[in-house]
């Protein structure tokens, strides 16, 4: 090795001695010739001679020559550069990966690491351990196996969307030392965090081996769980470790009136040099903040750098109740019509009685001038506000005339009462209406502007003790309490002592009214809530996050107690994600906040490395091809010093295809159809198609769509390719308005919103095809089309898409139909998603059973449709170097359900040209009857 190049046959370097001789040999010149007289030669004397020969051959050439030879050499003594340094051992291999949120950030790079490892430990013939210590093997075993299985599976590992559980990962490591013959060499790859129990595991896998981390330098960026705070939210993003300066921004997604997940806003977010943390405030109208379902970090592709978003930033279920009946045509004077207009936009009203809206279980509950309640109803508010209500009274006539919290405090007032109120005129006349006194930082008003036209005439008036500074949320400009406020349980009781309509004040009138409101109803229920609210309840997830921060349906799980979900960490049983509850939806976030984000830390003399690596390059192709180039040059320069080239015109041109001779050795790829050049788009499109079986998608307008269809048909060929006697050329995409369909036995179209309608014309074609044999398959990509996706927007849009094409009747797919064993026996056909809703063509009326055979007597064609829901591209999809491009399911798990989703496609296409040949299994019995006979 020298310096960063080395060679796999150093000893073939000697052959360069033999370069000195080599030229020794080119340059020796034949004996002198012998002199004769002979008077002949005299007649010879002074003739010229046009062909001159050199009696030694010219340095150049020599030199020629002698850097072919030595570039030959170099090039069969195997020079890499950049080349791994070698690793010492022979015994098993264990290659430990976390696979967490934060390894999904640069997780290629992990694989590339592990990849590097396992091919050095192949080529060693050691047996390799491949465990993700966020997903660790069933029974506890090891699982040793060769490089090629474990670089195989290294290829279907996925980080996870929660941190490895570290006292199982010791746990397990200990259950392994004591039944191993042999040590281990531990490769670590780790996620970089400082994980509880780290340390314990660290110590079990040294007790195996050696242990070597593998760990990141790029920085970690996380998103804390938005905050509603002072009329905004509140957003805090955290670097881990600290570093340059670096300008992001924070996105949130809500869903569009259609349903739809779009952008809704977005707000930038700077990260000062050694900065840890910075800060974001994203003013949204109150309409639009309750359509916000998820946050996160423009281009960090991982879920730590996602908040999603439950009912704490969401629409509230507001109670109202008035302790007087509304009055026929006097809507101003009403008490709840101020409430009303306040909160229509941002919340959802309920009005009735007491006990049903109780039964509700509303988020906020407000009382009009209400004075006394009966027992049953105190109790039943009282029951209520303790599990996390909030209560909110206004005072009025009725509350300043009654005996309520007079004489002693009471449990749905937040302070004591004086006896009958303060007004302009009164007893205690104020001579003139008060304003609002600025609000105190500890307010939940703090920050909002007071209009200068707000005033107050009429109150009632809390009765002075210790406690009612601590109470007091908003007063007057003397003092005087206007909003007061107590806990109950984990609920609140507020009172404004004031009426809801514009009788005692002008606050109804105002502006401020609606924001006082509005901070009230939003800061009603915790953003997390702990174990004791959520004891007694259970919760089903409706949508989980994966560890790249994508949020996925969740499927059929069981429900999980709700002290479970407030508590327990984050794992397989309980994902981060979204989880609906009897009332409310809560969201479990991968960063919580309060969760710790701390660098992981190892004993001193552990040998810790980065992930990246250089990739090691062969010079030996690059070299041979300079040596041939090198000979021909050479050849060309012994034929013009032999006068056998004319002139340098020959040279040139012979010296021009001899370098394209050497190119096109080097670069086959470099012929790419040239033959082809000179042909109209629809000939060429035609004479690709034709040449080979074409597998086609249709061309939606979507960039990223149409990508994931070409990687995903891609996928299919390949497995085609290595599993059948169908050898189909590269896929290409479809125009339908310009471009021919009769040359594709099927089309993939995926389903997008955005994707324009064909024209009449291009349907005029579809329904062509589709009678002259081809198949259309349909992905709504939703993993739910019930009813042909009428539930939901893709569903519809397919409606629409599909309503001109001429669509036999459809069926799900019956369990003996053709596509269930066309080439593979299947009964489920999952893609990326796993729903069974796939619709075909449905079979004859006179469809029967053979007596003594499993399938129907079906008909002889192909189905032309088939519509589902499962996104197969995704699932088939592949990149340039064979490996899947996207997630499916987790572990081995995922693993078969992707290999299901490549053997239904392959079923798809032996099905489109084979037609339903294996339908013809019914026939035997008679066929083997008129044999015998």
């Amino acid at each position: 090795m020298f310096a960063n190049l080395a060679f796999a046959t150093p000893a073939l370097l000697l052959a360069l001695i033999a370069l000195p001789v080599l030229w020794w040999l080119l340059r020796a010149v034949p004996p002198a010739p012998i002199v004769r007289r002979f008077p002949g030669v005299a007649l010879l004397l002074g003739l010229q001679d046009d062909d001159s020969e050199s009696d030694k051959t010219p340095w150049w050439l020599l030199l020629l020559r002698a850097l072919a030879v030595a570039a030959a050499i170099v090039a069969f003594a195997g020079p890499v550069l950049n080349p791994q340094e070698a690793r010492d051992g022979d015994g098993p291999l264990l290659v430990a990966m976390d696979a967490s949120w934060a390894s999904a950030r640069d997780w290629q790079d992990r694989l590339d690491r592990a990849e590097l490892l396992i091919e050095e430990a192949g080529r060693n013939g050691r047996p390799v351990a491949l465990v993700s210590l966020s997903d660790l093997p069933a029974g506890g075993e090891l699982g040793l196996q060769t490089a090629e299985a474990a670089v195989a599976r290294l290829l279907s590992l996925t980080p996870q969307a929660y941190p490895p559980q570290m006292d199982e990962v010791a746990t397990w490591a200990g259950s392994l030392e004591t039944r191993l013959d042999t040590g281990l060499d531990v490769f670590w790859v780790t996620d970089g965090l400082e994980h509880p129990g780290r340390a314990e595991a660290f110590d079990a896998l040294s007790a195996l081996g050696p242990v070597t981390i593998f760990q990141s330098d790029a920085p970690l960026r996380v998103l804390r769980p938005a905050r509603f705070e002072d009329g905004a939210i509140s957003l805090s993003v955290e670097q881990l470790p600290d570093g340059p300066a670096r300008d992001l921004s924070i996105i949130a997604h809500g869903l569009d009136p259609a349903g739809i997940s779009r952008p809704l806003a977005e707000v930038p977010v700077e990260l000062a040099e050694g900065a840890e943390r910075s800060e974001a405030v994203l003013d949204l109208p109150a309409e639009l903040r309750n359509r916000v379902t998820r946050f996160e970090i423009a281009g960090e592709r991982h879920a730590g750098a996602v908040s999603l978003t439950d009912d704490a930033l969401q629409r509230r279920q507001i109670a109202l109740i008035a302790g007087t009946p509304e009055r026929e045509g006097q809507r101003l004077l009403s008490p709840l019509h101020f409430l009303r207009q306040a909160l229509e936009p941002t919340a959802d009203l309920l009005e009735g009685t007491l006990d049903d809206l109780l039964l509700a279980s509303p988020d906020v509950l407000i009382m009009a001038d209400v004075a006394q309640l009966a027992p049953e109803e105190e109790a039943a508010t009282i029951a209520w506000l303790e599990n996390g209500g909030l209560l909110v009274r206004f005072a009025g006539p009725r509350l300043a005339a009654s005996d309520v919290a007079r004489a002693e405090a009471e449990a749905l007032m937040p302070v004591r009462l004086r006896e009958g109120g303060r007004s302009v005129g009164g007893a205690m006349s104020w001579g003139e209406p008060k304003s609002l006194m600025a609000f105190e930082q500890d307010s939940p008003f703090f920050g909002l502007e007071i209009p200068e036209d707000v005033a107050v005439t009429s109150q009632v008036l809390a009765q002075p003790d210790p406690f009612l500074a601590d109470r007091t949320i908003a007063s007057l400009a003397d003092g005087t309490p206007l909003v007061t406020r107590t806990g109950l349980g984990q609920g609140n009781v507020v009172l404004f002592h004031v009426t809801a309509n514009a009788d005692w004040s002008t606050l109804p009138l105002s502006g401020l009214f609606v924001q006082m409101l509005e901070r009230l109803a939003v800061a009603a229920r915790p953003v997390q809530p702990d174990a004791t609210q959520l004891a007694g309840t259970t919760w089903i997830a409706e949508e989980v996050l994966d560890g790249f921060g994508t949020l996925r349906d969740a499927g059929v799980m069981a429900g999980i107690a709700g002290e479970v979900l407030a508590e327990a960490p984050l794992s397989a049983e309980v994902p981060p994600g979204l989880y609906a509850g009897e009332d409310r939806r809560l969201a479990r976030n991968v960063i919580g906040t309060e969760t710790p984000l701390v660098p992981a830390s190892w004993p001193l003399g552990t040998q810790v490395e980065g992930l990246s690596v250089t990739e090691p390059t062969d010079l030996a192709p690059l070299l041979l091809t300079l040596a041939i180039a090198l000979l021909g040059i050479d050849m060309i320069a012994a034929l013009w010093l032999s006068g056998r080239l004319s002139n340098i015109s020959r040279a040139a041109a012979g010296f021009g295809i001899l370098a394209l001779g050497v190119i096109t050795l080097h670069s086959p790829a470099a012929w790419s159809q040239s033959d082809e050049a000179g042909l109209d788009p629809d000939d060429e499109l035609a004479l690709i198609a034709t040449a080979e079986i074409t597998l086609a998608y249709v061309l939606t307008g979507d960039e990223r769509t149409d990508e994931v269809s070409r990687a995903g048909l891609t996928g299919l060929s390949n497995a085609l390719w290595r599993r059948t006697s169908v050898e189909p050329a590269p896929p290409i995409g479809v125009d339908l308005e310009t471009d021919e369909l009769a040359f594709f036995p099927m089309l993939y179209w995926p389903i997008s919103l955005d994707q324009p309608t064909p024209s009449d014309a291009a349907y005029s074609r579809l329904n062509d095809y589709l009678r002259s044999g081809g198949m259309l398959i349909f992905d709504t990509r939703d993993a739910d089309v019930g009813g042909f996706g009428s539930a939901t927007a893709p569903g519809r849009r397919l409606r629409e898409l599909a309503r001109p094409l001429d669509i036999p009747p459809l069926e799900p797919i019956p369990a003996d139909h053709v596509l269930t064993r066309t080439f593979y026996l299947l009964q489920d056909f999952p893609g990326r998603h796993m729903s069974r809703d796939v619709w075909v063509e449905a079979a004859p009326p006179d469809a029967e059973q053979v007596e003594g055979m499993p399938f129907r007597n079906l008909n002889d064609g192909v189905t032309p449709v088939v519509i589902g829901g499962n996104d197969w591209a995704a699932a088939w999809a592949v990149d340039n170097s064979g490996r899947p491009l996207f997630p499916v399911g987790r572990g081995f798990t995922g693993d078969r359900q992707r290999e299901i989703a490549l053997r239904f496609g392959v079923n798809l296409v032996m099905h489109v040209l084979s037609g339903n040949y294996k339908s013809d299994q019914v026939h035997v019995p008679a066929l083997l009857d008129r044999l015998g006979q």
